[in-house]
Formats: C-alpha cells, structure tokens, sequence
C-alpha cells in the first residue's frame, strides 16, 4: 500500500519502487554505465586507454579542485616566489617547491591531481589489456608513471629534477605496492570466488556483472568458458542481448578459445 492510517504498515509494491523517480534514476544511471563499459570493452587498445586516461583526469580534476578549495586559505601563507635577492641553499628551494605544490589553491590543484589520476588509470588500461590481469606489478608500473608525472607537473623536489622524478615514482609505486598487498590479504577470495575469478573479469568489462549470479546458479565456472552455447546461458536465465555479447567476447578471445580445443 501507498498509504494507510496512522499506526498501519505501509508496503510498497515493486510497482510502486519502479514508478519512484530516484529508483528511475539509479535504474538509468546502471543501464548507461553498463552500457558505456559494453562498449569501451569493444574498442582498440589506443581508443581504451586514452577515453580511460579522459575519464579518469577529469575525476581527478574534479577531486584536485575541491580540495584546493580546502587548501586555498594555507597557500595565501606562502609568497608567490622566493624573496629577491636571498641566498636560499638547494634544500631550502625544494621545501618551499613541496610546500607551493601541496598547498596550490584549485586550479593547481586540480591539474596536479588530473595528471596523477588519469596517467595512473591510463597505464592500468594498458597493462591490463597486454597482461590480461590486474595485480601489483601493473599497479605499481601505473603508480610509478603516476608519481613521475605529479612530480613534474607540480614543480615539487630539489635543484636535480631527474633525480627527484625517479624518486617521486619509486615513493608512488611502493605505496601503491604496499595498498595493493594490504587490500588483497583482507580480501582473500573464497573457494568459489577463484572458480568465477576470469568469468567476473569477463562480465565486468562486458557491463554485464549482474549476470555473475546465473553463471554460479548454473555452474559455469571459468573452465566452461571456452565450452559456452547460445542454449546454455539460456538455461541460467540470461537475456538474448547480454547472450549474444559474452559469446562474441568469447569466440574473439584467442587465450578462451585456444582451451577450448
């Protein structure tokens, strides 16, 4: 019921959820992202990694910018440039470099965490596409990039810029290593998760990731996957077009393809 007296329980029916415009809405929202990731899963390699490398700077852009708001205050503290005529040694210059960097008001902030998001997701495209998984070698690779971009683009480090991008890389990469490993022992996948590990990657860069659950109710772990027919994803209830999209993926996956013979 819609309604009801005071001190009744009132229950929605799935009509009513459907016809509520912020179910509509989320509804909307899932069916563009699947769609988008459907697509993006299609295009070549180049055309992946730079609408990724888009996406991704802009978010970061987006994140820079409100935080620079946030920081705008502190950097009024800090001049513009060195006073004239001081006699700042190297170390010094490279305080006052980091401190200009992390306390730059929106717009610096903004390109500096642009540059850092999108070169990270831009290279974590790539790698993934060439290795076929994702683990802490691409992810460290992807910081490592990232860490040299933020340090060129922010202006932080001393006097000796080359040795200060290989340093600001190397920082990145162990963090980024160490977040990795840390995430992965307080995620240790079930027995059941291992079995579906290939076959979510799939679903998931298909946009299709709510199928997973008719894969695991008709047991078709990632060794079926060479092995699938238009008339078994029938028989676990998945819809003609999302059908016709895994078993393209399929046939035109040549490491899926070549278990199959």
């Amino acid at each position: 019921m819609a309604g009801g007296k005071q001190g009744e329980l009132v229950v929605q029916t799935p009509n009513d959820l459907a016809h509520n415009p912020i179910t509509q809405l989320q509804t909307k929202y899932k069916e563009l992202e699947n769609g988008f990731k459907a697509w993006l899963a299609k295009q070549s390699l180049p055309v992946e990694a730079a609408v990724v490398t888009l996406t991704s700077a802009t978010q970061g852009a987006a994140m820079g910018g409100f935080m620079g708001t946030l920081t705008n205050d502190v950097s009024s503290a800090f001049p513009a440039a060195p006073p004239p005529g001081g006699s700042l040694n190297s170390q010094t210059m490279a305080s006052f470099q980091q401190a200009q960097a992390l306390a730059g008001g929106p717009l610096i902030q903004a390109r500096n965490f642009a540059v850092m998001t999108g070169v990270n997701a831009g290279i974590s495209c790539v790698m993934k596409r060439l290795r076929g998984k994702e683990d802490v070698q691409s992810s460290m690779v992807a910081a490592f990039g990232s860490g040299v971009m933020f340090s060129l683009v922010s202006g932080m480090g001393g006097p000796n810029q080359a040795t200060n991008v290989i340093t600001s890389g190397v920082f990145f990469a162990l963090v980024q290593g160490g977040l990795f490993k840390v995430g992965e022992k307080f995620s240790k996948p079930s027995v059941e998760d291992v079995m579906y590990s290939e076959t979510r990657a799939m679903l998931s860069n298909l946009g299709l990731g709510n199928y997973e659950k008719n894969f695991k109710k008709g047991l078709l772990t990632d060794s079926t996957l060479p092995l699938l027919t238009d008339s078994a994803l029938k028989d676990v209830s998945i819809p003609p077009g999302p059908r016709l999209v895994i078993l393209d993926h399929v046939q035109r996956n040549k490491e899926v393809k070549k278990r199959g013979r």
